[in-house]
């Protein structure tokens, strides 16, 4: 943070000094300092707009609990504090996660169009047709409203396009007043305990739940992915046979009380948490790692700063999950900002110069619009090194050499290789370092090493629909040293 501080460039000065009704999205190579020039921004923001910011509150989202750990550090370094620090797991988190998904159902439950697939699940429980005449006792008086009247306050409240759960107060309460104003023109005035009183009546109440029922979001994503026949037509016309399928549970639980629920659907259960009533907002909320958040992701967030601001970090070249953006301004509308500003930080501080220039020649293949980025640091250590025999044995020789320096060492692989690598450092006694870890491409993201033996980069770019991407998160994860172990061609050439 200090070297970032010394050297902040003009364009990233102008960013942490934005207005504090301004939206801004960072696009930051890897080691440009995105990261800090959000939480310096957040920091700005306090300082100079203490009021303002902190009447709506700021919230700052990171990945991962370690980035939240990093922060913790960082921001009251800067001298602030009462910032609040989450993921967005957290913040949606209505359940544990206890169920799991395929890549399949998973990428259904992230898509955009699962919004108005729940949108039409939610409201088809509200049934006109279902309302019948109504009668309130007064005393010796009686007091009707028909079917049609109920009807017609249904279908204006629906017209209005209110949040679920307001639409539903909206016509008890109109319900209510025209009991009023029946009572009134038979016995004159009656006070406002009388009108609070009807609205909570016995038959009222009967009316309201045949026509606008309470409902819980779990209720709601427990029908549709359990395939009841009314929430499942609300994904006509927007999911094919194949996407409905994968939408399903294999084995539907008995209730939703006994539902395990996954990751992807504390996302739906939020969407529809948020039809029904809008979630407290921030005034402005920090967003790191944003290329990576789905659709459905980047409306939660949304949710909680409509009338507030966002600064969005990220690099669409780092994106690995299967729904990661590929253009900030498809993913900025998603986050309820398309008119925020782009702007790409393109001088590096962390990643040595010619690691960087290698990472770059990738970036053509990730059908992303990301400009290359060039690194202030000239020091550091690039080798290649073709292995033609025992791909385990020559990582030995590397890792050997690289502990002879001083530093950290991180040898990544494709997951799947991870363990025969691992076994090779252990069977060669090189696992006693504590400077030495070996781990999988898919959790380095947000790791650093002073020297990182990446093995076999065409094995990494094969193991995922991201692989390319991956690939490129793992080639700049070195600090100083880079070295690239390989027995088949390499991803960028050719």
């Amino acid at each position: 943070m200090r070297d970032i501080a010394a050297t902040i460039q003009p364009e990233q000065d102008d960013l942490v000094r934005a207005e504090p009704s301004a939206s801004v999205c960072v696009q930051g190579a890897p080691g440009t300092g995105k990261t800090a020039v959000g939480l310096h921004r957040a920091a700005y923001l306090l300082y100079t707009h203490p009021q303002r910011v902190r009447r709506g509150g700021l919230l700052v989202l990171g990945p991962h609990r370690a980035f939240l750990s990093y922060i913790a550090e960082v921001l009251p370094s800067l001298g602030e504090t009462g910032v609040r620090q989450s993921t967005l797991s957290d913040e949606i988190a209505r359940h544990p996660v206890t169920g799991t998904d395929p890549e399949p159902t998973a990428a259904v439950k992230h898509d955009a169009r699962m919004a108005e697939v729940l949108r039409r699940a939610l409201y088809a429980r509200v049934n006109a047709a279902a309302a019948e005449d109504l009668t309130v006792t007064e005393g010796s008086s009686r007091w009707r409203l028909t079917g049609d009247e109920v009807a017609r306050i249904v279908t204006d409240v629906l017209a209005e396009q209110p949040p679920y759960d307001v639409g539903r107060e909206r016509v008890r309460g109109r319900i209510a007043r025209r009991l009023q104003e029946r009572a009134e023109r038979h016995g004159g005035t009656r006070p406002a305990a009388w009108l609070r009183r009807t609205e909570r009546s016995r038959p009222v109440s009967a009316c309201l739940d045949a026509v606008w029922p309470r409902v819980r979001p779990e209720e709601i994503v427990a029908a549709l992915l359990s395939g009841h026949a009314e929430p499942a037509r609300a994904t006509e016309g927007l999911l094919d046979p194949g996407e409905r399928e994968a939408l399903c549970w294999i084995r539907p639980p008995r209730s939703y009380r006994s539902a395990r629920w996954s990751a992807a659907d504390l996302v739906l259960l939020d969407e529809v948490a948020g039809l029904l009533a809008r979630p407290p907002g921030y005034g402005h909320v920090v967003v790191d790692e944003a290329q990576d958040l789905s659709p459905m992701e980047c409306r939660a967030i949304a949710r909680r700063v409509p009338f507030g601001s966002l600064t969005v970090l990220g690099d669409l070249a780092q994106g690995t999950t299967p729904w990661a953006a590929r253009s900030w301004p498809v993913q900025l509308a998603h986050l309820g900002k398309p008119e925020a500003g782009v702007v790409p930080l393109t001088i590096g501080f962390r990643v040595p110069g010619a690691v960087l220039a290698l990472a770059n020649r990738l970036l053509t293949r990730l059908g992303t619009d990301v400009p290359p980025a060039r690194s202030l640091r000239r020091d550091g250590m690039l080798r290649v090194r073709r292995v033609d025999g025992d791909l385990p044995a020559a990582v030995v020789s590397v890792v050997r050499d690289a502990l002879t320096h001083e530093g950290s060492v991180g040898v990544v692989t494709a997951d799947a290789d991870t363990p025969r690598i691992r076994h090779a450092l252990t069977t060669a006694g090189l696992d006693t370092d504590p400077r030495l870890t070996v781990v999988p491409a898919t959790l380095v993201k947000g790791l650093e090493y002073d020297h990182v033996v990446a093995v076999e980069p065409a094995a990494i770019a094969e193991a995922e629909q991201r692989g390319l991407n991956r690939l490129y998160v793992v080639l700049t994860r070195a600090v100083s040293r880079l070295d690239v172990v390989h027995g088949r061609a390499l991803p960028w050439e050719g």
